[in-house]
């Protein structure tokens, strides 16, 4: 019986097998790297507010400690935004008549809050409490980024769940002391064996539990 396809037939189908695997493969790390990147996490985007404050210049050049204006960090969940009264201990004299602050005036006449843009949004179904990473020596500036550098603040890390647990499987790598979690000049992150073992050293003395609870579902997702 005459052969029906042509030696060549063999190589094609190899061809398209390898082929297909590759395309595959591809599209894994195309889609892996799209779920990582700012289009899809919002990292690195500058939220435009409607007063463009600046943390580089309060926090940065003037030095107003975070919790002048983010008043519940260490007793609550939420951070809290500052009402615009708080703006205006200051801005009743410096800068008093800028039409570029007539919105913060006008809502501390009006008593209507300023609507400001969120920028660091997690899912519904992920918990997080401010207090309880502020009083394990967790520093703003390990999940904010260095704040004081920012003129416009944008979203430093990708919030993702990975990032989550790189933290709560290594919380030594991350805790400092706690009179160092409001400066902006400290280390993000522990990386050298006498760093390392100075956070082992503080997650013992503030209690942190041990990684097999910190990465347990119902920590994040209840």
């Amino acid at each position: 019986m005459p052969q029906i396809f042509h030696h060549s037939t063999n190589a094609l189908a190899k061809l398209t097998i390898y082929g297909a695997v590759f395309i595959l493969v591809a599209l894994l790390w195309v889609t892996a790297e799209l779920n990582r990147s700012s289009w899809n996490t919002g990292q690195w985007v500058e939220r435009q507010q409607p007063v463009q404050f600046s943390h580089k210049h309060h926090v940065g050049d003037d030095g107003i400690d975070c919790r002048y204006c983010h008043t519940s960090v260490e007793t609550a969940a939420s951070a809290g935004l500052p009402a615009t009264t708080t703006c205006m201990n200051c801005h009743k004299q410096i800068w008093a008549d800028s039409p570029y602050l007539e919105p913060v005036r006008e809502s501390f006449r009006t008593g209507k809050p300023i609507e400001w843009i969120r920028v660091h949004d997690l899912p519904d179904f992920a918990y997080f409490n401010h207090s309880i990473h502020v009083n394990k020596g967790v520093g703003c500036s390990t999940c904010h980024g260095q704040v004081d550098q920012m003129p416009i603040a944008y979203q430093a890390s990708t919030l993702q769940m990975e990032w989550c647990l790189g933290c709560h499987r290594n919380p030594e790598k991350f805790v400092r002391p706690k009179e160092k979690v409001f400066d902006m000049q400290w280390r993000q992150e522990n990386k050298t064996n006498d760093e390392i073992a100075e956070g082992r050293s503080l997650a013992t003395k503030y209690h942190i539990q041990p990684p097999n609870v910190l990465t347990s579902c119902s920590t994040c997702h209840r």
